[in-house]
């Protein structure tokens, strides 16, 4: 007599889960099948770019609600009665429909809140003659993380799903108080350590442009949505490049923040409670599809942080980029004669970068060097950023990760591909070896400064650099699982310093330099260690086809020195300014 299988306990709490989300996107928003992509994708069908699919799908007023505004111009839209909140909600709540169904990029579609808050806003507007706040009508999303009372936020993982969260998230309060309409929550990795967003509830998020590469993470919901004009601003967090990865592969700007900028409070618990105040503490940030919509968005968030978040200091945003396709006039930095100075740091010493980065990196710099007075310098790799990456993995896990490990496996959860050679549940560290790795970590910010600051011989200080440009990873976006080191963007956070992303141009064939060899690392060696040769393997034409990159975006880090978040807006703009000719269409090669 032959018996079933015992199903494992998250088995039927996913199928619930996804039945539940399937149920809240309404039948006539339903696509038709033949406009669905394959899945699983394979080579055979090819990159399966689904970008333009939600065009076919929507009303034309629908299409200009979602594709024609920037930020401030549709808050300005709603304002003066050209569109309700409540037409421009359910045009974004439907795009963001089509793109679930296109991508796998939501966890809890909020359609129906979405509409009836976006009503009582109008009706608020009617009869105040005044909005609720600055941002009022502004369709946002939340990563999965963020507590949204009576929602769960599971995380993908089976042990938190119907346990809805009892109140919001100190950031969620505050984004409702401004007058925003939270449209959903999207996906994340099983751990939130992936950086491809894949988990046993929800499944993997496919990343709109060519499905055969990853979408990213942690925030990779966020920033497929966003990429897919379903939401005007994503809310993402970053403590690995959580934000700059998926905002890199979706070909969109992503924003990581000093710490103490946005609230970060009131999310999911993955570890132990207060645990990461000895570590390393996430940011909270937008993704967005412009450095203007950065730029309103973070002017409305950071002057009201500390009214809502225990964890936020009391500042002020002047605001650093204008909405004018001009923008400002002209920059202004450290130079001798006030010239913006940009360095421009090609390698962390760990991977040498692949040539399409390479490229761009070129490209970057010579369009900045064109700009009137910037001044750029090429840096060489600071030995403390080499070892940044070390201490922020050991610092990171601290904990031992035993609360996630724990509630993995008492769902009998299998970890995610990824996830499997990389995750083990580990003992929690002692006090003094925490304390060990932050006098680690001091002697690298000690060291660091050296990079932006000089002294004069009577041994006064002055900052003689403004802003950093270097890759977000050493590869193109990569395939799905393949994605390599984080110390790129890890390293950031260890330091504090605010981080963007700055999408610059598709990757064309003359980047795949097919046929042709990968070149030695400068010091002569085969690779520069275990990271360099994993990240060789995604160049080795024995191993991957490098046409698989062709289209996806190619994208920049700017960074600057700590808390000069303001600084960061202004940079990313003349970045991006410097990459794009006057009707915003991304150069060819320079």
């Amino acid at each position: 007599m032959s018996s079933q299988p015992q199903e494992a306990p998250w088995q039927p709490i996913a199928r619930r889960k996804q039945s539940e989300r399937a149920a809240r996107i309404p039948s006539h928003w339903q696509i038709p099948s033949h406009l669905l992509p394959h899945d699983p994708p394979s080579p055979s069908h090819g990159a399966q770019n689904v970008l333009h699919i939600p065009a076919q799908c929507l009303s034309t007023s629908e299409i200009r609600i979602t594709e024609s505004y920037t930020v401030p111009s549709l808050l300005q839209a709603i304002l003066g009665g050209i569109l309700s909140a409540e037409e421009v909600a359910t045009a974004f709540s439907h795009r963001a429909a089509i793109a679930h169904q296109l991508t796998n990029c939501l966890t809890e579609p909020l359609f129906d809140s979405a509409i009836t808050r976006a009503r009582y806003l109008d009706s608020y507007l009617a009869r105040h003659k005044r909005p609720i706040g600055p941002l009022h009508g502004l369709p946002v999303s939340v990563k999965d993380t963020f507590n949204i009372a009576g929602v769960d936020s599971s995380i993908g993982l089976a042990f938190l799903c119907h346990k809805p969260a009892p109140s919001n998230a100190p950031l969620v309060d505050l984004l409702l108080s401004l007058g925003c309409v939270i449209i959903a929550k999207t996906n994340v990795p099983q751990t939130l350590a992936s950086l491809d967003s894949v988990n046993n509830i929800f499944g993997r998020t496919m990343n709109p442009i060519n499905r055969l590469c990853t979408a990213g993470g942690s925030s990779g919901g966020e920033g497929v949505l966003v990429a897919m004009r379903g939401s005007m601003i994503g809310i993402g967090t970053d403590i690995g490049g959580s934000i700059r990865v998926p905002a890199m592969c979706n070909g969109v700007y992503g924003f990581k923040p000093s710490n103490g900028r946005i609230p970060y409070g009131g999310q999911a618990l993955t570890g132990i409670e207060g645990m990461s105040r000895t570590s390393v503490q996430a940011v909270a940030g937008p993704i967005a599809r412009s450095v203007t919509d950065i730029d309103v968005f973070m002017r409305e968030v950071v002057p009201r942080a500390a009214l809502w978040g225990e964890d936020c200091m009391p500042l002020s945003w002047s605001g650093s980029w204008s909405e004018s396709r001009s923008g400002p006039s002209r920059p202004y930095g450290s130079g001798r004669n006030g010239e913006l100075v940009v360095g421009v740091l090609r390698s962390d010493g760990n991977c040498a970068i692949l040539p399409p980065m390479e490229n761009v990196l070129d490209e970057v710099s010579a369009g900045l060097a064109a700009t009137d007075n910037v001044k750029v310098v090429d840096l060489q790799c600071p030995r403390a950023w080499t070892k940044c990456q070390s201490v922020m993995s050991k610092l990171m896990g601290v904990d031992g990760g035993v609360t996630m490990a724990d509630m993995i496996e008492k769902m009998g959860e299998p970890l995610v591909p990824w996830m499997s050679t990389r995750f083990r549940k580990g003992k929690p560290q002692p006090l003094t070896r925490v304390a060990e790795l932050q006098a680690q970590r001091a002697q690298l910010e000690r060291e660091m400064l050296k990079i932006w600051v000089e002294d004069d011989e009577e041994g006064r200080r002055t900052q003689k650099l403004d802003a950093i440009v270097c890759p977000v990873a050493p590869h193109p976006v990569p395939p799905i699982e393949g994605y390599n080191a984080v110390g790129m963007t890890s390293s950031w956070v260890l330091l504090d310093y605010p981080a963007g992303t700055v999408p610059v141009r598709e990757c064309t064939e003359s980047d795949l330099q097919l046929g042709r060899p990968q070149k030695s690392s400068t010091a002569g060696k085969a690779s520069l260690g275990s990271w360099d040769e994993r990240n060789r393997e995604l160049w080795d034409e024995k191993k991957i086809d490098r046409r698989v990159y062709l289209g996806t975006p190619l994208s920049v880090q700017v960074v600057v020195p700590r808390l000069q978040d303001e600084k960061l807006v202004q940079v990313m703009g003349w970045v991006d300014k410097a990459c794009k000719n006057g009707t915003g269409k991304v150069k060819a090669k320079l």
